[in-house]
C-alpha cells in the first residue's frame, strides 16, 4: 500500500521590527510558542508593513502608529489588531551634554536644543517606527533638521546607537535595546515625557493562513505577559502591557 506523504505546512509568516529583535522580545516569543511553526523577517516598520500590505506576510509586530494606519489599516489589508506591549524612548548623547538636552522640559524642547546648539544628532533614516518618532518629534520642536550636524545612519538601532557613541552624537534610543548594549558611553538624558511612549501592535492581515489568529491571540496573553517580565539594568520593567485585547478591524476602517 502506497502511502501519500502530505507536504509539510507552510509556516507562519511574522514581520517584526529591529527593536522587537534587540531588545529580547523577540527571543521570549519565540522560545515559548508551541503551535505550529513560523518563520521571521526582521526590518525597519515602513518596510514590513509595505510587505504585509503586499501579501507577503501574514502577521506583524511594529511600533508606527501612523505609518499602521495608513498601510494596512486604512487600505482594509488587516483583519485582527492586538495592542501588545509599550516601551519608552530615551534622548540619549554624550555625557558632556553640550546642548543642555537633560535640562529641558519636554521632549520637543530637547529637541530644539540640539538644533541651537548645532550640536550633533544620529538619525536612523530609514522609516523604523524609531525614525518616524523622530521626525514627529522635530516637527513638535518647530525645526527642520540641517544635514551639517545630523547624520543618517540607515542603520538599525544598535548600529545607530553605536555611531553616535563613536561621534559623541545625540540619538533617539529604545530604551530595551539601550539596555543590551553594556559598552556604551552615552548617557540616558531625557525621558520623562508621554510624548516618547513607544507602542507595539500586533496584526493579522486579510491574506493570512489559518494559525495567525491562534498565535495573534496567544502573543497578547501569554506572549505579552512574559515579555514585560523583561528587565532594563536598573531592574524595572523594559516594557509595560498595553491595555486591550485583539479586536476584529472592520474592512475601510481608519
Amino acid at each position: 500500500m502506497v502511502i501519500a506523504c502530505q507536504p509539510a505546512p507552510a509556516p507562519l509568516r511574522l514581520g517584526t521590527t529591529y527593536t522587537v529583535q534587540q531588545s529580547g522580545a523577540l527571543a521570549v516569543l519565540e522560545s515559548l510558542w508551541t503551535g505550529p511553526r513560523f518563520t521571521t523577517v526582521v526590518a525597519p516598520s515602513g518596510q514590513i508593513l509595505r510587505a504585509a500590505a503586499n501579501g507577503d506576510l501574514d502577521v506583524v509586530i511594529t511600533h508606527a502608529p501612523a505609518l499602521e494606519r495608513r498601510l494596512l489599516v486604512a487600505p482594509g489589508l488587516a483583519m485582527l489588531r492586538c495592542p501588545l506591549v509599550a516601551s519608552r524612548f530615551a534622548i540619549v548623547g554624550p555625557a558632556a551634554d553640550p546642548a543642555r538636552v537633560a535640562a529641558a522640559p519636554s521632549a520637543a524642547a530637547a529637541f530644539r536644543r540640539i538644533a541651537a546648539a548645532g550640536a550633533r544628532f544620529v538619525s536612523r533614516g530609514d522609516s523604523s517606527g524609531t525614525h518616524v518618532k523622530e521626525l514627529a518629534l522635530w516637527q513638535a520642536a518647530g525645526v527642520t533638521p540641517a544635514s551639517r550636524w545630523r547624520i543618517e545612519s540607515g542603520a538599525d538601532q544598535a548600529a545607530t546607537l553605536h555611531l553616535a557613541d563613536e561621534r559623541d552624537a545625540y540619538a533617539l534610543a529604545d530604551l530595551p535595546t539601550l539596555g543590551k548594549l553594556r559598552d556604551l558611553s552615552l548617557r540616558i538624558l531625557f525621558v520623562a515625557d508621554t510624548a516618547l511612549t513607544n507602542p507595539y501592535t500586533l496584526y493579522v492581515t486579510r491574506h493570512a493562513s489559518a494559525p495567525a489568529g491562534a498565535f495573534a491571540r496567544w502573543a497578547a496573553q501569554a506572549g505579552r505577559v512574559a515579555i514585560v517580565g523583561l528587565r532594563l539594568p536598573d531592574g524595572t520593567p523594559a516594557f509595560d502591557v498595553l491595555a486591550g485585547g485583539c479586536a476584529a478591524i472592520a474592512t475601510g476602517q481608519s
